[in-house]
């Protein structure tokens, strides 16, 4: 099948990077299980030379990723960290980044306790009111980081707002779209020049790989990227891209069952007697949930919930109870997990600062996978009573 960039995403997701193999006309990408290239002269090869810098089967899965992202250009790394480092690594001491005061724990730590000794000053800021931003605006400032929805509170943050301030102002601004996923949202249509995945959570999909990527559209803006990249050397290798691409064959699948379970779930949870707040932008009263309706496709599966007059005890018995549900880090596999933020993904955070927007110690992170929503219900039911 030959390949239209206007084909709707499903048909992308399938087909997009996925040309037959040429020798074979295998339908399914091979695994090029290869380090090095023979060339046939010095310097002169067929665009492979040494697999840290482009590797047959990753080059088709950065291909399809792009075409998700409705993006020119994407790069493949070996965790979501891995391209997140890239693009801090396109700043230099003396530079400052605005982000969001409710980020991922790892995020947080790369940012204060590897790049911000090394020189590059980082804002925390409550992000809800784009306008907040030009508060923090100096000369010196480079790159507004975005998180939409946020981890773990679902914050929604106006991605077109971000923009305007940051091409007013000659800056980059960078979006993880991890939570929403491109079946949901699409940052560089709304105006954002990168868009980072950890590719780990639901492009994957199966919680049997861990990845990264970014996707770009300005070439130059790739050049200096991908030489971080290569220099770098934090590529995934061939057997990673080939599960990411089986799983993106499924993407829109799974996140319409995501989606569907997700609000069931939600709408449980909301009246619950035992549940004191439920974060989801599904909710009309949720902040922001008209900007969410209008950068994004559905609400997704991702709910975090407090429990009422929980000591941390007691939170942690009732994360512990669950059949479906798994105890467990990461997210966006076709399993359900659930997850306390304060002491496993956000613990790197000072108390203070996670307390102070709401990742609270009676706090736990649900990611509603795609089992049958009986099932999924019933197990809420149980353990919540």
């Amino acid at each position: 099948m030959s390949y239209n960039k206007n084909y709707k995403f499903g048909t992308k997701a399938i087909h997009a990077g996925a040309d037959p193999d040429p020798s074979t006309g295998a339908i399914m990408t091979p695994i090029y299980q290869t380090s090095t290239y023979v060339q046939e002269s010095p310097g002169k090869h067929k665009g492979y030379a040494y697999a840290r810098g482009k590797n047959p089967t990753r080059a088709a899965l950065e291909t399809n990723i792009a075409a998700l992202e409705d993006g020119k250009h994407a790069l493949c790394f070996s965790s979501g960290m891995g391209s997140m480092d890239a693009v801090i690594k396109l700043l230099k001491p003396g530079d400052e980044v605005i982000t969001g005061d409710d980020i991922y724990g790892g995020s947080y730590r790369m940012f204060t306790k590897i790049f911000q000794p090394m020189g590059i000053k980082f804002h925390f800021i409550n992000m809800t009111d784009a306008s907040n931003i030009s508060n923090f605006m100096n000369e010196n400032t480079k790159l507004i980081w975005v998180e939409t929805p946020t981890n773990p509170t679902m914050q929604i943050i106006d991605i077109v707002a971000c923009s305007k301030i940051a091409k007013a102002n000659n800056i980059l601004l960078a979006v993880d779209n991890t939570f929403a996923t491109p079946y949901l949202q699409n940052p560089l249509a709304l105006g954002a020049d990168i868009v980072m995945h950890s590719v780990t959570k639901y492009l994957g999909g199966h919680s049997d790989v861990v990845m990264g990527a970014l996707v770009i559209n300005d070439d130059a803006l790739y050049e200096r990227l991908a030489f971080i990249h290569n220099s770098c050397g934090a590529t995934p290798g061939p057997m990673d891209s080939f599960l990411v691409m089986r799983g993106i064959k499924t993407l829109h699948l799974r996140m319409e069952r995501h989606c569907f379970n997700g609000k069931q779930v939600a709408a449980f949870l909301k009246t619950h007697p035992k549940i004191e707040k439920v974060y989801w932008p599904g909710f009309t009263d949720h902040p922001n949930h008209e900007i969410a309706k209008q950068q994004m496709r559905d609400f997704g599966g991702m709910i975090s919930i407090v429990l009422k007059d929980a000591t941390i005890e007691d939170t942690f018995k009732i994360a512990s109870s669950f059949e479906v549900f798994s105890l467990a880090e990461s997210l966006g596999g076709v399993e359900s997990l659930i997850n306390h933020p304060a002491t496993m993904t956000h613990a790197s955070i000072p108390k203070e600062e996670r307390e102070r927007v709401g990742v609270v110690d009676n706090l736990l992170r649900l990611s509603v996978g795609v089992e049958d929503i009986e099932d999924l219900l019933a197990d809420l039911k149980r353990v919540l009573g």
